[in-house]
């Protein structure tokens, strides 16, 4: 059986390729990005603390990883239909995601007097890493609803 394809096939595969590969670099960007935003407005050193394998900095960071998907899965969902202003308003809508993110947090952090540094030093698990952990996704949640 024979199958005909359209004769732009191949330039839409190619188009829909490129666009996917350049999404994804502006998606990896803002979640290094984010991760940093993180870790600098965190107490303490998120990644050595992640890989000395403190259970409360493994929750924590986890969880602003998380939320920064959401932020950056909704910027790039509602980007404008136009290849490179779609990129460009997935990387601003994502970064103004991100400041408003980390500063929700840690107003969240401030306003329920949770001792952060201390909580995701400890060696053993404590449940303020939960509130911690909730704070991020919600947040998360939340500023990513406001892009869209």
């Amino acid at each position: 059986m024979l199958v005909a394809l359209s004769e732009n096939f191949g330039t839409d595969l190619a188009r829909g390729i490129g666009a996917i590969m350049l999404y994804a670099i502006v998606g990896l960007v803002l979640m290094v990005l984010g991760f940093y935003a993180i870790d600098l407005t965190t107490p303490g050193k998120l990644s050595e603390l992640v890989r000395a394998g403190l259970p409360n900095a493994v929750v924590i960071t986890a969880s602003g990883l998380v939320s920064m998907a959401f932020i950056v899965v909704v910027a790039i969902w509602t980007s404008a239909s136009d290849l490179l202003e779609g990129l460009i308003t997935s990387l601003v809508y994502g970064l103004v995601g991100i400041v408003a993110q980390v500063l929700a947090v840690r107003s969240l952090e401030w306003v329920t007097r949770i001792d952060v540094r201390s909580t995701i030093e400890s060696e053993k698990y404590t449940p303020a890493s939960f509130i911690v952990a909730a704070a991020h996704l919600a947040l998360g949640l939340v500023v990513a609803v406001a892009i869209s």
